[in-house]
């Protein structure tokens, strides 16, 4: 969407709402026989019937989007717009690893200025849908976001998402932390990771395409999480509006510093098998497990025994039908952490103990 466009969105919407305001007031017709008393005491109950703003709650809003919108920017990559978040004062901004996909350089535009910024690529790291760039040059009055301590964050806490949906820049929508600890897994296609991230806030703030990687906000100016996907309505094969999905701002934070200190993630946190897998059907093609590819010498599922050929199960106390499901096994647990793997070979059922290692 060209910067035109946008404006010219961002002041139609206003007029729309405020028309469809005096309709709903004045009437969609006038006989013309009422007396000038009886239309101001119409207008009067009508307006009485309106109820009454939270001022507090609404001061409370206007102050956070004041606070944090500054540290919300749109990033441009490969014709592509996402959003991105002000990590610190010297121009790291995180972002979605599917925002910046396969660039390596950036526009980025601030929410104060029209301005074009470059920005280079840091790090991406896919496996968490999370990236990091640099801006090439740190302007004056750049304002780094507060990132919150998301284990504390509640289900009905009233949150705020930033960023630019549909390329409308600066936006704001509203909702509440609909659910915590939701372990999602996101497709490889329109440009997506195929990660699978767990413990994301789930939220009834919209979120569109446009909104990745800019700020889901609680009302103490708070970055909580980083909007990243909304669910789809298998039914109408769209987004099912009210379910969207942010990466917990602590994850964040473990990621990006690792990437701005070492240039990398050295640390991921996540558990790993050690092998290469693949979904198989049964006869009447039903997904029925996971075949084993290939095993990595020394990993987790060598030292336990499992062998290429090996059909998974079950992990722990989960049934395994798809790598999808053997995927959101793995990204509740920690690397350390011990387990049971069934698998069958040869006709014969199978379990062993694993120590999970990291990915």
């Amino acid at each position: 969407m060209d910067a035109s466009r946008t404006r010219a969105l961002r002041s139609a919407a206003p007029v729309v709402a405020l028309a469809c305001g005096l309709a709903l007031v004045g009437g969609c017709s006038d006989s013309g026989s009422s007396s000038k008393t009886e239309k101001k005491t119409e207008r009067s109950t009508t307006q009485a019937a309106v109820p009454a703003v939270d001022s507090d709650l609404q001061s409370d809003y206007q102050k956070v989007i004041k606070d944090v919108l500054p540290s919300v920017v749109q990033i441009r990559a490969s014709g592509d717009l996402g959003s991105g978040v002000v990590y610190d004062d010297k121009g790291h901004i995180v972002t979605n690893a599917h925002v910046v996909g396969d660039a390596r350089t950036f526009e980025v535009t601030t929410a104060n200025s029209e301005n074009v910024l470059a920005a280079t690529l840091v790090h991406s790291y896919p496996e968490q849908d999370l990236a990091v760039v640099k801006l090439d040059r740190v302007p004056d009055g750049l304002k780094a976001a507060a990132f919150g301590d998301s284990s504390k964050v509640e289900v009905g806490k009233i949150v705020l998402a930033m960023g630019s949906p549909l390329g409308l820049s600066s936006s704001v929508t509203q909702g509440i932390v609909s659910a915590t600890g939701r372990t999602v897994s996101e497709g490889r296609t329109d440009g997506g990771t195929g990660a699978t991230i767990a413990n994301m806030v789930q939220t009834s703030a919209a979120i569109n395409p446009g909104n990745s990687g800019g700020a889901l906000v609680d009302l103490d100016g708070q970055v909580i999480g980083i909007p990243t996907l909304a669910a789809i309505d298998p039914g109408l094969g769209s987004s099912a509006p009210g379910i969207g999905f942010a990466i917990p701002a602590s994850m964040v934070k473990t990621v990006a510093d690792q990437i701005i200190r070492d240039g990398r993630v050295t640390d991921s946190g996540r558990a790993a098998l050690g092998i290469t897998a693949r979904t198989v059907v049964d006869d009447s093609y039903r997904a029925a497990g996971v075949a084993v590819v290939e095993v990595e010498d020394g990993g987790a599922a060598d030292k336990a025994g499992i062998e290429a050929g090996d059909i998974i199960t079950r992990f722990g106390d989960t049934d395994i039908t798809t790598i999808t499901s053997l995927t959101e096994a793995l990204a509740a647990q920690k690397p350390g952490d011990r387990t049971s793997v069934t698998f069958t070979r040869d006709g014969r059922t199978k379990t062993v103990e694993v120590t999970l290692g990291e990915q």
